[in-house]
């Protein structure tokens, strides 16, 4: 039997600094915060979830729809690398772990990168590409599920984005 490999892509510019963004993808909180309201995340381990993600961390969660229906453990694998290319650095956040139980456990990758750099032309603006490759026996059947979840996935990145800003701007920058 033929195991289809499956591929979302999004690439899109948020309203905040790359080093915003690379603390918010270190953050499981803000991670969690993107998939709410439709998806819970709970660490599965009693030390509960990192206060930031570390490179060769692997946690498992439990997922839940709408808070109440049981989708599935995941384990999440980090890692991460950093790329220099000609227009810029791009720093890259990896999960390549692989969902344990329900519906997503019959695919056997799970591989999902999210690059942030500097956004062409819009200074404290950010690039931000999010990848995800998986495959398994059900890929194709489940690419339409994760491609609509993806899409509500950069809806929440661009609300959520301004929120990441560390320090917040002065409202008088002249002093006056």
């Amino acid at each position: 039997m033929r195991h289809w490999s499956m591929r979302i892509l999004l690439k899109f510019v948020i309203d905040c600094d790359p080093d915003a963004a690379w603390r918010a993808l270190h953050s499981p909180r803000a991670v969690a915060e993107l998939y709410g309201p439709l998806l819970d995340l709970e660490p599965l381990v009693p030390s509960g979830l990192p206060t930031s993600w570390s490179p060769g961390d692997d946690v498992p969660v439990q997922l839940a729809a709408f808070g109440m229906v049981p989708m599935g453990r995941q384990l999440i694998h980090a890692s991460e690398r950093v790329v220099d290319e000609p227009a810029g650095r791009v720093r890259i956040f990896r999960d390549s772990g692989i969902p344990l139980t329900g519906p997503l456990s019959s695919l056997d990758v799970w591989d999902h990168q999210m690059a942030v750099s500097p956004a062409p032309d819009e200074p404290g603006k950010t690039l931000w590409r999010d990848r995800l490759v998986f495959a398994g026996p059900t890929a194709a059947i489940l690419w339409p599920v994760l491609w609509s979840a993806w899409q509500w996935r950069e809806a929440r990145v661009k609300a959520l984005a301004p929120t990441w800003a560390h320090d917040p701007e002065p409202d008088d920058v002249d002093g006056e």
